[in-house]
This record gives structure tokens, C-alpha cells and sequence, in this order.
């Protein structure tokens, strides 16, 4: 997409250490390098972090599954992209390295801006770290499956409590607060008005998207409802 001109390209497949799933602090640390198939084979990402099992069938096709990787999606930051919207309804952690060592970033805080996150000059993104959730949903609206989202939601519930966040709805993932707080789902669909204003696509107005949104926040709520 020409985002980015580089000198140098530095091919860090090698770094097998950075392609494992372990459990670690009551959480799921996924490796920067864990392809979006192995996300998908796995069983302790379906047993401890559904909504990632969930999503991950909705990236692209099986050739780019093979290829591509947790955290490239989270770096790039593609605000049409499944990985972030799921990372911040969870409240995962990204774990980033440099000469200096370690930081830990909140997802909150770490997509900025269209393509942009808190990785600083001289840090790699080593890691995610994915809280159990008892409750989670994972869905979105494509012109054709593999299709970039025309709008995402990623959802989790514990007790009565939800974190409802959506893709495909600005230039960051969004995390609907609103409709999170709502008690009832009549009161969740108001609140998601003032919660999201989508930008237009080629095709699609943002009252579209909105509508779209609405429609799947009415699916999602229905579907955390249910006991699993």
C-alpha cells in the first residue's frame, strides 16, 4: 500500500520464539509471529480466547492465513482489521521489546491513528496478551467472505458487564462505551449513535454503516445473552 518506503527489510520468520501460545498471569500470550492458521488450530486459543477463534475466520483466505500473523495485523493497524477490534474489547496487553527492554501497552492506548500505533523507533511488537472472558462474539458484514469488513463488532461479556468494540468504523478500532453501559438493547442502539459516526466508503454512506452497526449490535446482544 506504499505506507512505508523502507531501505532495509529485515526478515524476522526465523524467530521461533516469537510463534508460541502459552498461557501466562490468568492470560493467553499469542506471539507476534503466530500465523492466523495456527490462531486457527489452536485449541487453547478456542478453550481461553473464543473470540479470537471466532475472528480468525474471517481473515482473508487460507493462502494469507498461512502467511500472515497476529502481530502484523495488530501493527499495521488496518482500522478494517479483525485483530485490533477483538484486542481492545478484551483489554489485551501488547508487549513490546527494544534495546532498552520491555514496555507494556494497553490496547486502548496503543492503536492512535489510521495506520498508526504506540510502537516507538527501535521497539518490536513481541506479544499479545488476551484475558479469559466468559462470554464473547465475534462478527462482521463483507461484500463477499474475505472481504475487508464493511463493519465488524467484537464483543465480551462477564456477568452483566460488556465490551462491545467495532471495526470498519473509524480509523482506529472503537470501543462503543455507550452501548456497553446500555442495560437493555433498545437502550444500547441509542447509545450507539452517539458511540459511532463511520466515515463513507466507496460504497457505503455513513448512515449505512451506522445501520449496519446497529444490526449487528442487535445479533451480538441476543447472542451474549444465551449461556454458553
Amino acid at each position: 500500500m506504499r505506507l512505508a518506503s523502507p531501505e532495509l527489510l529485515v526478515d524476522i520468520t526465523g524467530l521461533r520464539e516469537l510463534a508460541t501460545i502459552d498461557r501466562a498471569n490468568g492470560s493467553l500470550r499469542i506471539g507476534a509471529l503466530v500465523t492466523h492458521a495456527m490462531l486457527e488450530r489452536s485449541r487453547e486459543v478456542a478453550e481461553q480466547v473464543p473470540l479470537l477463534a471466532q475472528a480468525v475466520v474471517h481473515v482473508a483466505h487460507p493462502a494469507i492465513r498461512n502467511r500472515g500473523t497476529l502481530g502484523g495485523s495488530l501493527a499495521l493497524a488496518d482500522p478494517a482489521a479483525e485483530y485490533p477490534a477483538c484486542a481492545l474489547a478484551l483489554e489485551a496487553t501488547l508487549v513490546l521489546a527494544s534495546r532498552r527492554g520491555e514496555r507494556r501497552v494497553a490496547a486502548a492506548q496503543f492503536f492512535r491513528a489510521l495506520f498508526e500505533t504506540d510502537i516507538r523507533p527501535g521497539e518490536l511488537l513481541l506479544a499479545a496478551e488476551f484475558p479469559r472472558a466468559e462470554r464473547s462474539v465475534f462478527i462482521e458484514l463483507a461484500r463477499r467472505h474475505g472481504d475487508y469488513a464493511i463493519i465488524g463488532l467484537a464483543a465480551v461479556a462477564d456477568g452483566a458487564n460488556r465490551r462491545i468494540a467495532f471495526c470498519g468504523a473509524a480509523a482506529t478500532p472503537v470501543l462503543a462505551e455507550g452501548a456497553s453501559r446500555a442495560t437493555t438493547l433498545e437502550a444500547a442502539l441509542v447509545a450507539l449513535r452517539k458511540d459511532l459516526n463511520p466515515p463513507a466508503d466507496l460504497y457505503h454512506s455513513s448512515a449505512t454503516k451506522l445501520h449496519l452497526a446497529g444490526v449487528l449490535l442487535s445479533r451480538a446482544w441476543n447472542s451474549l445473552a444465551k449461556p454458553h
